[in-house]
Parts: structure tokens; sequence; C-alpha cells
């Protein structure tokens, strides 16, 4: 595996790029330090607002003359908004990473905020399309219950009213705080020289300016609390869940082997269990994320009504069991090789490895190698996840979450499964 290479301009943007002499493609991502964590409530929503904005176009390009230069390459443009991040992202060949670059530099760095009307038109249909769909909604709704009024907890896609209503000039301010030198990377990866991507950058990137902005304080400790929104769906959309690890905790390796093994498979606890053997649900997962300085971890399963507490309570014997046994011989040595195997896999692709440069970079994680990463899932324990499983899926700190066309029904489900979060609802 090549090593990456990492260059601070003196304005403060960073490069880091990595080759992959093998590939003829280069995957060249902005990542921008914005999303819903560096919102307020008046602001939630606008970094969301500005990704499909840079769209729209730049000082130089209209909005179809990128289509169209895109287009002409063969090449793909896309932008995507997380809690603490926003990535604007290209896969192109070679031999036309430079016009890439000089188009993306341009919609990052200076857009010209046209047609931004329309654009929230397009933004509040997205917004009603994200309303109608429950099974996406529900994570937005565990978001609330775990991390309360903190930005954490809201919803990356925004509120309405602040799409609707907020006037160009706030829209473009906000812009110019945040995508600011400091608070940028560029990463790529494949057929890249960074030697050449530097100069690149040095000639269009902005020179120095303010600090990158500061993210909302750590998320306070709380009880657990129950939300549940009521909607004539089918099925009960439900998560359970709590807060988790930050982003650079050594104890992430040991987390990713511990969901993998409740949830994360097809032969994991949680599918098999409830899916597998009593057929109580089509979708049963776990998850989790890190943040800079907090975490999720949680749990999905959707099910018709009259499944709902079978499903819920054998959701509730697997959380006891992972507790009490969170991994056999046999599920440690396959959870680890799993692990290693879709690392080592998504690796094959420059815009995996663009991904991890970049949003490592950001969030100022070690760069591991390959290798390295291995190490660190061969070395978890079985002590490790009985630890893990003891301090983040104790009953005590779970949240629930839920949509579907009854609460009374819902509360006496998940409160056979979480007495605390029974009692939060009351």
């Amino acid at each position: 595996m090549s090593e990456h290479r990492i260059t601070e301009l003196d304005s403060g943007v960073r490069i880091v790029t990595e080759a992959m002499p093998s590939v003829r493609s280069v995957s060249l991502g902005y990542w921008v330090g914005t999303g819903a964590r560096f919102e307020d409530d008046a602001q939630a929503g606008l970094s969301h607002l500005i990704e499909h904005l840079l769209f729209k176009g730049s000082a130089r390009y209209q909005s179809v003359e990128i289509d169209q230069i895109f287009d002409a390459m063969g090449a793909e443009l896309n932008a995507g908004t997380g809690k603490e991040t926003t990535s604007v992202y290209a896969r192109v060949i070679d031999s036309h990473l430079a016009d890439a670059f000089d188009v993306m530099s341009d919609i990052v760095w200076r857009p010209a905020f046209r047609d931004v009307d329309a654009e929230r038109e397009v933004i509040l249909e997205e917004i009603a399309m994200y309303e109608d769909d429950p099974q996406d909604k529900v994570f937005d709704v565990l978001g609330e219950a775990v991390f309360g009024a903190h930005p954490l907890g809201r919803a990356i896609i925004g509120r309405a009213d602040v799409v609707a209503g907020t006037p160009v000039e706030r829209i473009a301010a906000f812009h110019a705080d945040r995508y600011v030198p400091r608070n940028v990377v560029i990463a790529a990866a494949g057929s890249v020289d960074h030697d050449a991507l530097v100069a690149l950058a040095a000639e269009r990137a902005p020179g120095g300016g303010p600090l990158a902005p500061t993210a909302q304080p750590a998320p306070a400790a709380h009880a657990p609390r129950v939300r549940f929104e009521r909607k004539d769906t089918e099925q009960y959309h439900v998560c359970l869940g709590a807060p988790g690890l930050p982003r650079a905790d050594e104890r992430r390796f040991a987390l990713r082997v511990l969901d993998t093994i409740f949830g994360g498979t097809s032969s994991s606890r949680l599918f098999q269990e409830v899916r597998e053997q009593r057929g109580l649900a089509y979708a049963v997962y776990s998850f989790s994320s890190q943040f800079a300085d907090s975490g999720q971890v949680g749990l999905y399963v959707g099910t018709r009504a009259d499944n709902l507490g079978p499903a819920l309570e054998v959701v509730g014997e697997e959380l006891a069991r992972l507790r009490r046994e969170p991994a056999t011989d046999d599920e440690l040595a396959r959870a680890k090789e799993n692990l290693k195997g879709r690392i080592v896999l998504s690796l094959e692709s420059t815009g995996a490895r663009m991904h991890r440069l970049g949003s490592s970079v950001l969030g100022r994680v070690p760069l591991l190698s390959v290798e390295d990463v291995i190490e660190r899932i061969d070395a978890v324990t079985r002590d490790d996840l009985a630890a893990l499983a003891g301090e983040l899926f104790a009953t005590e700190r779970l949240s629930a979450a839920g949509i579907g066309p009854d609460a009374g029904a819902f509360d006496a489900a998940v409160g056979r499964v979480l007495p605390a979060a029974a009692r939060a609802a009351a």
C-alpha cells in the first residue's frame, strides 16, 4: 500500500494524497468543516443548502457549464453534508484532473449564489420526501432522544423555515465564515502527483483568512429519553441508542468488532435471531457513528404492529446476551476477518481511499496504514468487548425512538425492554 503525503499551505489549506500507480483515475475531494454541528437553531440546514447552491454556479461558471464540463470528461461530480463535514468530490481520469480541480475550486471558494429561490424549493421538496420516509427519519428522532437540543441531535437536512426564509446575504455570510482555508482539506487518491496538486491548490485557493469556526460544546449527559412520532404506517420503525465513542478513541476498533457481532452482518445476532429464526422483521441491524467529542451506538428494527412486542422482546434478550457474553471465540474470529476483508476490499476504490484521507485529516485523526488498522483489529479481545458492551449498551443508558400508528403500543413494547425509557415516556 503506497503511503500518503500531506502538505499545509501558508493559508492553512491542507492537501493530502495517496498515489495508486495501477489506476488511471483520480478521486478528488474538498472537505469542509461545516455541518449540523456548526449551526444554531436559526441556521439549521444552511450547510446543506450551501452544498446545493455550490452547483448553481460560481464567478466563472454557470450551472449548465459545470454539468457540460464534467459530462465531457465522462466524470462524476457530487457532494454531501454530514453532522460535522461537507464534501464536494469527483472522480476523473488523470488527464482531466487539472480541469476538474479548476471548476471544483471555483464553486467551493467563490460560489455566485444564483437561483437561490429555485434551489430552496428543491430542498423543501427533499424535506417533504424525508418526512414521508419513516425508515430514514427515525434515525433523526433517535438523535434528538440521545442528544436532546444539542446540534448533533438535529437533522442534517435542516428546518423548512430556515431554508425558505434565510436571506441570501446571510447565506453568503455563513459560507464566508466556514469555507475558509484553515477549515478545508483537499484530498486525492489514485493516479495523482502530490506536488502537482499542491501547486494547483496554491494557485487557486484563497490566501490566509480567519480561523476555522468553533463547534458547539460536547453534548451534556442526561437521562434516557423516549421520542415517538405518530404516522399512519404499515410498520413501526424503532431505534434504540445511546452516546458512543469519539472518533479518536482507541476503543473504536473494538466497537467495530462488537457492532459486527451484534448486528452488522447477515450472520450477526440481531439478524439471525429477529429475522432468520423468527421472521419478525425484514430490516434489523446495529450501527455506530463517531464525532469529534462524542458518538452514537444503536440499533434499528422495522416491523408490523402484531410483531412489535415480540421483536423488541428478542432485541431485549440480545442486548442482555451482548452484555453477558459479547462474543464466542468463533464470533470474535469471524468478525475480525469480516472487518479486515471489508477494509482491504474497500481500499481498491480510489473513492474510498480519498474519503478516508479527507475525513481523517479534517477530523485530525491519525492516518493509520492498513497494516496498523489490521493489527489493532487483531488485538481486540473478548474482555475489550465485554467492557464496551457493559458501558455503551447498559439498559439504563438507552434512549428509544419510534414512528408508527400508536404511541401506546410503542411505549408498552419499549417499556418491557428498557424500564428507564418507560419511566421517561411516562
